[in-house]
């Protein structure tokens, strides 16, 4: 009888847990990566404002820490014009499409404690990821076209 709770107990942590993939993906992510550089699907000059904080021109060169085990992170904005400092969030990877290699990254920005104001985050496709790069996608609609913003990093330890 006891083996059969135990393996009842063992087959649900199984089957909850996160894909094999989404944990190999959140070893990869941990640590330390720059944010490149920010391009558009469209060529041109836009406005934009990432994570309702600041423009691509402060993000380019932010620096970024995963810490996978508590799904939290930090950026820092450095760049001297712009506001500069840590920002916190939480994040998640979950596998839309285990063939495509296709995963969502939610991202909901928090205080210092892990708390949000709005509860509001921010969904994003993470298109790429090897040990040494990551892209990200956002797409939003532009009067009613599809725009793609693309978020390129790369680990920096």
């Amino acid at each position: 009888m006891k083996q059969l709770i135990a393996l009842c107990f063992t087959v649900c942590l199984l089957s909850c847990g996160a894909s094999k993939t989404v944990r190999e993906s959140k070893k990869v992510i941990k640590g330390n990566w720059t944010l490149n550089n920010v391009t558009y699907s469209k060529t041109g000059t836009y406005s934009v404002t990432l994570f309702n904080d600041a423009n691509k021109e402060c993000f380019e060169g932010s620096d970024w820490q995963f810490i996978p085990n508590n799904n939290t992170g930090i950026y820092t904005i450095t760049k001297s014009d712009c506001t500069t400092g840590g920002r916190y969030f939480n994040f998640t990877i979950q596998e839309i499409d285990e063939v495509s290699g296709y995963y969502d990254f939610l991202l909901k920005p928090t205080d210092i404690k892990g708390k949000s104001e709005t509860n509001a985050g921010f969904r994003l496709k993470l298109t790429s990821l090897t040990d040494y790069q990551m892209q990200w996608q956002q797409t939003v609609n532009v009067d009613g076209v599809a725009f793609i913003i693309n978020l390129n990093f790369t680990k920096t330890e």
